[in-house]
């Protein structure tokens, strides 16, 4: 069967329009065509052929068995990241990746436990005080600060000063004006060239100073971070100019906090409609938020070469979209998938077996470097908060907002309380 041949109706150019300006519709476009048609279904975005997978085992075709049939193309975030490990390809991606994954998975993740002890302890002090004096504060801002503060750690050895906190908010502009910025790459660069430039600025400061530092100044020495050891790789290979340095420092770094502070914030959001679930474990907490609101929600793949899953012809030029969203709240694989229960995760629990039913951090060769780094984060944090008490919101996001990850789509203003106020029963979140 060939794509054009899966019975979905072409979209008016209004629906095309309209995906583009908000990705919410898009979301619910695929999640009408899953539940119509099922894991593998085909539709025109105009005169583009794509194919949406949310069942696992095409998951795994695509992602885990096929990488170099399904492949990525040039990532929105590119006037951000540059040519970091996120947006190459080919032989240059393997090689940055290659590099970059021995600081962050088996022995290499170890140098960077104090580190992460570090800003969770930094963080935990704070809420000490605030549930001392009654102070409210944003929650989505808290868990912000802890997770740039940790991979500012794990880049440089140091700890994130308040004038490197201020100029990096200009990340978060730039990504949050993504959707809305030019399509020309040099007219989008311009509308947002105030804000690169601060990021070039803090960027080149920390290159600096991590290349001049000797042992009796450099923090944790006998350890040095992701930073050093691109640094030292520029000795040996030398694609590693200072712009691609800088490039790979911006990426970790947008990579590396946006992703941890939404599955955080979410968490705490959760906790709230449902207080019985903080005695679950840490893990089991952080892995449920995370079925629900995955840290990769879309993964858009290009197929550069003709294929068949599960029976269906995907000519080459198809646009393949991989929807880990989806695939973590269909009823068929988690049953009442809306429900946030991190008992499906505890010691001994049924769930889907098959790696292409759970993918938070996506799958395959292109899977997150930062996986392991990003679970013992969350986890180191929440054992020294979830003891403080309860958190009480005074306001509540009304929803989702789609970006780069899946958004809170409001403030998140709270305090600490020793005890929980009674009150009306909450409606669970959309």
């Amino acid at each position: 069967m060939t794509t054009d041949a899966i019975p979905v109706p072409e979209l008016a150019p209004a629906a095309v329009e309209q995906w583009r300006a908000e990705e919410a519709e898009l979301v619910e476009l695929l999640a009408r065509a899953q539940r119509g048609i099922g894991g593998i279904a085909a539709f025109r975005l105009g005169p583009t052929p794509t194919v949406l997978v949310t069942d696992p085992a095409a998951v795994q075709h695509v992602l885990g068995r096929h990488p170099d049939r399904y492949v990525k193309r040039s990532h929105r975030a590119r006037m951000l990241v540059g040519d970091g490990v996120l947006s190459a390809t080919g032989d240059a991606w393997k090689r940055r990746r290659r590099l970059l994954q021995s600081q962050f998975t088996g022995p290499g993740m170890r140098r960077y436990e104090q580190r992460i002890a570090a800003a969770a302890r930094r963080t935990a002090q704070r809420w000490e005080g605030y549930r001392r004096s009654g102070k409210t504060f944003d929650v989505g801002e808290e868990m912000r600060g802890f997770a740039l503060d940790t991979v500012w750690r794990a880049l440089t050895g140091r700890e994130l000063d308040e004038r490197t906190d201020t100029e990096l908010r200009a990340v978060e502009r730039v990504v949050a004006a993504m959707p809305t910025l030019p399509t020309n790459a040099a007219d989008a660069r311009d509308a947002v060239a105030e804000d690169l430039a601060r990021i070039d600025a803090v960027a080149r400061a920390a290159i600096e100073a991590a290349r001049t530092a000797d042992a009796a100044d450099a923090a944790d020495a006998a350890e040095p971070g992701v930073l050093r050891a691109l640094l030292d790789a520029s000795d040996q290979h030398p694609e590693y100019t200072d712009q691609l340095i800088r490039d790979e420092l911006v990426t970790l770094l947008v990579a590396g906090h946006e992703t941890t502070a939404t599955t955080l914030t979410w968490l705490f959001l959760l906790l709230d409609r449902d207080p019985g679930a903080r005695d679950a474990d840490p893990q089991a907490l952080v892995s449920e938020t995370l079925r629900l609101y995955p840290a990769a929600w879309m993964l858009p793949r290009h197929a550069v070469e003709d294929d068949v899953i599960a029976g269906h012809r995907i000519a080459a030029g198809t646009d393949v979209l991989v929807c880990p969203y989806l695939t973590h709240r269909d009823p068929s694989l988690w049953p009442d998938p809306e429900r946030f229960d991190p008992s499906r995760f505890a010691p001994g629990a049924t769930r889907p077996t098959h790696l292409g039913a759970y993918l938070p951090f996506g799958l395959g060769a292109r899977a997150c470097l930062g996986t392991q780094f990003a679970l013992r984060e969350t986890t180191a944090l929440l054992e020294l908060l979830l003891p403080l008490g309860p958190l009480e919101f005074l306001a509540r996001p009304t929803g989702q907002a789609f970006g780069i990850t899946v958004r809170p789509d409001g403030p998140t203003p709270a305090v600490l309380r020793t005890a929980r106020r009674t009150g009306p029963g909450r409606a669970p979140l959309s």
